[in-house]
């Protein structure tokens, strides 16, 4: 089969189109036949040697087709979802015709699947079941209460968006350009700020939760917009990976602040297993056109460097979707 290879440690020409062995079936595992795949921010840390885990074939979701399920847990044929569950960091990953992944790791997109494109579908599961953790188990959001959502032009930021709107929050959006103030508008954000350092000085409000997906960099200033009793997740880290510089939480967390993380590499586990997240309800909703889930920009296989390099150049404006041919 075709798979995609990290040759190298480097840029998006370090990724190389090869032809390698097609995963063979084992008990509690099911082989997918990939028709799409998101790329993720991770993948491009991973080509680049800043991920602390990594495999040759990379890619941490896809959707596609049950190729074979030897435990019966789905049927041959079936359309699914795959995500985490060591995609791409302890198993060859989704940048392939053809990837294995545990069971747990799977989760039927049900019928409305079928009124949908595969380049649809792949824009769906990470970063709407991470959104959807994120914003309704880390950070408890309930109808009514105000959410900022920083890096909210991300496809994360922007899943994170429509599912907040959809529960009845309001919510304001942080973008880098101005530009994609009417489109984190059109999602329906109350308004849209932009995104940069110390933004709790120009916004002296206080907010019920705060989504951070730029991550270190801004964290210590998302602590200091929540309400007594108020919610911040950290849950992406488009600002980069650099670790937070002598942080202090006695000086520089106000009192009653709940902080939290989520890293989507849990999902399949005991403690977060993917059957929590309604992800057939999100399908649905899409095929209902409820959200703009569309991806930004559709790439075929042999395309892979040119989705990593739009990826790196911060150009994607929502999310980079790969079509297996």
């Amino acid at each position: 089969m075709k798979a995609v290879v990290i040759e190298k440690f480097g840029g998006p020409d370090s990724l190389v189109i090869k032809e390698i062995p097609k995963p063979e079936p084992k008990l509690g595992e099911v082989v997918l036949r990939v028709k799409a795949f998101g790329v993720n921010h991770a993948e491009m840390h991973m080509r680049k040697g800043e991920w602390a885990e990594w495999m040759p074939v990379s890619g941490i979701e896809c959707v596609g087709v049950v190729a074979a399920c030897p435990g019966g847990e789905f049927e041959e044929g079936a359309p699914v979802a795959s995500l985490m569950g060591g995609l791409g960091r302890t198993i060859n990953g989704s940048y392939a015709e053809y990837t294995r992944v545990r069971a747990s790791n799977v989760v039927a997109l049900g019928p409305a699947a079928s009124e949908l494109g595969w380049h649809q579908l792949a824009a769906i599961p990470e970063s709407y079941a991470t959104a959807w953790t994120c914003l309704f188990r880390n950070l408890n959001l309930q109808s009514g209460q105000k959410i900022l959502i920083r890096g909210a032009t991300s496809a994360f930021g922007q899943a994170a968006l429509n599912l907040a709107v959809e529960k009845g929050a309001h919510v304001i959006a942080t973008s880098r350009k101005r530009e994609r103030f009417a489109h984190l508008k059109s999602l329906g954000a109350d308004r849209a700020e932009i995104e940069g350092p110390n933004l709790s000085d120009r916004l002296p409000e206080k907010f019920d939760a705060v989504l951070d997906l730029i991550g270190n960099s801004t964290v210590v200033d998302s602590l200091k917009m929540v309400r007594r009793d108020g919610r911040v997740c950290l849950a992406g880290f488009l600002g980069g990976l650099a670790p937070i510089q002598d942080f202090n939480p006695l000086l520089q967390m106000a009192s009653g602040v709940h902080f939290s993380f989520f890293g989507s590499f849990v999902f399949g586990t005991p403690e977060f297993p993917l059957s929590d997240v309604p992800l057939q309800s999100i399908v649905n909703m899409v095929a209902d056109r409820k959200f703009q889930a569309e991806p930004s920009q559709v790439f075929k296989f042999h395309e892979i460097r040119e989705a990593h390099r739009i990826m790196e150049a911060n150009e994607a404006n929502g999310k980079l979707v790969v079509v297996v041919e």
